[in-house]
């Protein structure tokens, strides 16, 4: 099979209407997209991805009326929330409609919804009469892709197109939000951080640590995001003087520390901007693990904000933490 990478969303269009695969740019990563509606188009990621099919997926929409032929959402917080943030990073967690087959669930009785704020893809959202099942367009449990190169680099022959839109400019995966006994749950944390959700609903978020090995939302399992290379998290300096390793690859903040054993480093960013960090964060990863590097060290940010983001990323990635 031929990749084309095209920016022409007819293109994309006409291969998702055939019930094909496409992978699609957002503002947060690259997803792997076919019609929802359509199982056997839905079975396709799961091979492409060589996905398991205990992992839900995230249905994207182009207009908020379409979540009601979807799911059940009520006025309260998730609304507003909606209301607020989409377009953009936010994903909810609703409890499905029969329209929605279990194959995009896992067999949940919750399906996760958003819409994406992309340039391209939003409007092929709208032209599109069928909502896009779509998770990261890279293969199952490794670095999520946000440029083209970087899907291409894993799918390139196994699918048909890949839409570019350049690179992305969240660089981490949409924060999941479920309201259940009368709180806010933060499923996987991102841009929409706890102090936005509290902005907007009055209400703080409770954020879930839970590790599942039969997640209800995309980002629950333990490992995941991780690249070739054993990755480890934590203080920088602490890592560095414990590691016995002779060629040690750096993912830092904001300053490379001084050892003669850093055969590659990666720096978030120099400013110390979490956003930054943020948008940089898969591509340092990918980067350090092409190094040669005997393991990478990557220093945790600050817990608060997209550095609660980063870290969760970064925890799942590594092999020790």
């Amino acid at each position: 099979m031929k990749t084309i990478i095209s920016s022409r969303i007819d293109e994309a269009e006409h291969l998702l209407i055939q019930g094909e695969v496409v992978a699609i740019p957002t503002e947060t990563v690259y997803g792997l997209a076919a019609n929802a509606m359509d199982t056997d188009a839905v079975l396709k990621i799961f091979r492409a991805k060589k996905r398991p099919l205990f992992n839900p997926l995230i249905l994207h929409i182009g207009r908020k009326e379409q979540v009601h032929e979807l799911a059940y959402l009520s006025a309260g917080p998730l609304d507003r929330l909606a209301d607020a943030c989409w377009p953009g990073p936010l994903t909810l967690l609703l409890p499905k409609k029969e329209t929605v087959h279990d194959l995009i669930t896992a067999g949940s009785p919750l399906v996760a919804v958003r819409m994406p704020d992309h340039p391209l893809t939003l409007p092929l959202l709208q032209r599109l009469h069928f909502p896009l099942a779509a998770p990261s367009a890279n293969l199952f449990g490794t670095v999520s892709p946000t440029s083209p190169v970087h899907v291409a680099e894993q799918l390139d022959g196994k699918i048909p197109m890949i839409l570019d839109g350049g690179p992305c400019r969240v660089g981490l995966e949409s924060t999941i939000v479920k309201w259940e006994n009368n709180t806010l749950h933060i499923l996987r944390t991102g841009a929409i951080t706890p102090e936005i959700i509290e902005n907007v609903t009055g209400l703080v978020p409770f954020i879930s640590k839970e590790i599942s090995e039969k997640p209800e939302a995309p980002g629950q399992l333990k490992s995941h995001y991780a690249p070739e290379t054993p990755l480890q998290c934590g203080d920088l300096v602490q890592l560095l003087a414990d590691s016995p390793s002779q060629k040690i690859a750096v993912l830092c903040f904001r300053q490379v520390p001084d050892d003669s054993r850093i055969c590659a480093h990666f720096t978030l960013s120099a400013a110390g901007s979490e956003k930054e960090a943020a948008t940089r964060l898969f591509e340092g990863l990918r980067t350090l693990d092409k190094s040669g590097a005997d393991c990478i060290v990557a220093e945790l940010l600050p817990e608060k904000g997209l550095g609660l983001a980063v870290n969760d990323r970064l925890r799942r990635a590594a092999t020790v933490s």
